[in-house]
């Protein structure tokens, strides 16, 4: 039986399905909320993550989601991995319409703040925890394009940051990790004529993000770690 509990927004993405499978696989009760009912419907299977559908730019749903990840009292919510998340090109500032500036804050700032804020009275509860982000290297050096993407990461690596300072007293964690392109099949669609040699594995930032969340990396909080692969 599981210990502790995992609470992973975005767990059915390209990064997402790697994050779970390694917590599962380290023995973690894994709840991964999605924002659409699956289309095939399989057997869970005794160490599958808990699904439930939620849309977590929504107070109520993130609110949810963390209560089911918390419900379990022989497994207390322990982590929180906040993946969810988008991206989009939309031009230089001046040409950006101002609802696509605001979209990317609402992909990726806004579940990532409503998941924390819900989750965090359950990990100073349980006696701490970890919690970790996923920002972008575009945050710390931004590309031409992409300014409310840019933007958006940057908000969440500053959130982090005032997440580790708030709650460092209760002995909840708060690091971000900050990709560079991560190596999945939307992306080399995306880039067909990139080395995608150079790019980072899903596997190689689910690895760095679990040791953030376990109890070896108990030091550490408020760290922005780059997971970069050789791009």
């Amino acid at each position: 039986m599981a210990d502790r509990s995992v609470l992973i927004t975005g767990g059915t993405g390209g990064l997402g399905a790697a994050v779970s499978a390694v917590f599962v696989e380290a023995g973690w009760r894994v709840v991964a909320p999605q924002r659409r009912p699956p289309t095939v419907t399989t057997d869970p299977g005794a160490n599958a993550p808990v699904r439930l559908v939620a849309d977590l730019t929504d107070p109520t749903d993130a609110a949810r989601a963390a209560e089911v990840a918390a419900r379990d009292p022989e497994a207390p919510l322990r982590a929180v991995i906040n993946l969810v998340g988008g991206y989009a090109s939309t031009g230089l500032v001046h040409e950006t319409p101002v609802d696509e500036f605001d979209r990317m804050l609402t992909l990726n700032l806004r579940p990532t703040h409503l998941v924390t804020r819900a989750a965090l009275p359950h990990l100073v509860a349980a006696g701490g925890g970890a919690v970790v982000c996923v920002a972008a290297r575009a945050a710390l050096n931004p590309f031409p394009g992409v300014a409310g993407y840019v933007t958006a990461k940057a908000a969440v690596l500053a959130f982090a940051s005032a997440v580790a300072v708030e709650y460092k007293a209760t002995g909840v964690r708060c690091n971000t990790v900050l990709p560079s392109v991560i190596d999945t099949p939307a992306n080399r669609a995306a880039m067909p004529d990139a080395d995608h040699s150079r790019w980072v594995e899903p596997a190689e930032i689910a690895s760095v993000i679990h040791f953030l969340a376990s109890d070896e990396s108990a030091p550490t909080s408020g760290a922005a770690v780059p997971v970069y692969g050789r791009a």
